[in-house]
């Protein structure tokens, strides 16, 4: 019996937040590949990344990338608020510009 399936890492996922998360498009993925009808979703590794974000080149075996958290689900959950969100990406575009 033959079996298929994607290597697409979490990173590569749509987000609002310009990095992939487990939030609803990974459960959407997950929904699409079992309508395709494939058996497998390989991924890199998911540890916190060090020098030029390789998932290669983790701190920890155990710990996993907080980029990967979810912060829609975060604000569905009632944990954040969306102007907590807001005001973190005001100040990112702030302190880049310089």
């Amino acid at each position: 019996m033959r079996k298929s399936g994607v290597l697409l890492h979490i990173s590569s996922l749509p987000s609002n937040y310009g990095i992939g998360t487990f939030g609803k498009a990974a459960y959407d993925f997950v929904d699409f590949l079992k309508e395709a009808e494939q058996t497998f979703w390989q991924i890199l590794p998911l540890g916190p990344t060090s020098y030029g974000d390789s998932p290669y080149q983790t701190f920890s075996a155990f710990a996993n990338n907080p980029y990967f958290i979810d912060l829609d689900l975060l604000i569905k959950q009632g944990l954040l608020h969306k102007n907590e969100i807001t005001a973190l990406y005001i100040q990112h575009i702030l302190v880049n510009k310089k």
